[in-house]
Formats: structure tokens, C-alpha cells, sequence
């Protein structure tokens, strides 16, 4: 895969139902860090073209904690295909490959990703 060519898609927009917490679903702590921040350091290796996080329920909290990325809103939240396609628009004329992650997946290797 050519890094000038890579785009990346963060599927955040879950409700996190499972977790009760009020503290979004990917931004509780794995190793002292938000399990997000994990997986965009980790995609960061990449140097991908273009990089989206889908943002839906408690979206002002993953804007408020993560800097520097472009977000899309997924309204209504019909599931993990409306997620994509809700960042369809930052991905106009891109003709690369693109990795489409879930933001709680912090572990994913950065060798899984190149693969």
C-alpha cells in the first residue's frame, strides 16, 4: 500500500451503551491513553492522505479531547454502513485505498494496518 495513497476512516459514532458511562466509548483510557488516541497514533505511521473520524452520540467530547482531525457526523446512526458513507463528502476525488477502523480498536499493529 503507498502511503500517498491511503485514506483512513475512524467509525466513533456508537452510542457506547454497554460501557454506562457519561465518558464517550472510545475515549476511556487503555494504558493512559484514549483507546482513539491509541489507533490514530497508529495510523499516523501511515501518513495517510486524508484521515476522517465519523462522529455521532457525545460528538462535542470527542471534539473537545482530539485535535487536528476532520470529522464527519453520522445523523440519524443507522449503523456501520451510514457511518461510511456519512464520510463520504471529505473523501471527494480520492482515488486511493482506504482503511475503514473502528475507534474502539485501540491495538491494531501498525503492520496489520500495512498489510
Amino acid at each position: 500500500m503507498n502511503s500517498s495513497s491511503v485514506g483512513v476512516i475512524v467509525l466513533a459514532a456508537g452510542k457506547g451503551t454497554r460501557m454506562k458511562s457519561a465518558l464517550h466509548k472510545v475515549l476511556h483510557p487503555v494504558g493512559g491513553r484514549a483507546m482513539v488516541q491509541h489507533l490514530l497514533d497508529t495510523v499516523s505511521a501511515l501518513i495517510p492522505e486524508r484521515s476522517t473520524i465519523v462522529v455521532g452520540a457525545d460528538r462535542e467530547q470527542l471534539e473537545d479531547a482530539l485535535s487536528g482531525v476532520e470529522f464527519a457526523l453520522q445523523e440519524p446512526q443507522l449503523g456501520t454502513g451510514h457511518a461510511v458513507m456519512a464520510a463520504r463528502d471529505s473523501f471527494d476525488g480520492f482515488s486511493g485505498d482506504i482503511l475503514i477502523l473502528y475507534g474502539d480498536v485501540p491495538l491494531i499493529k501498525e503492520e496489520t494496518l500495512k498489510a
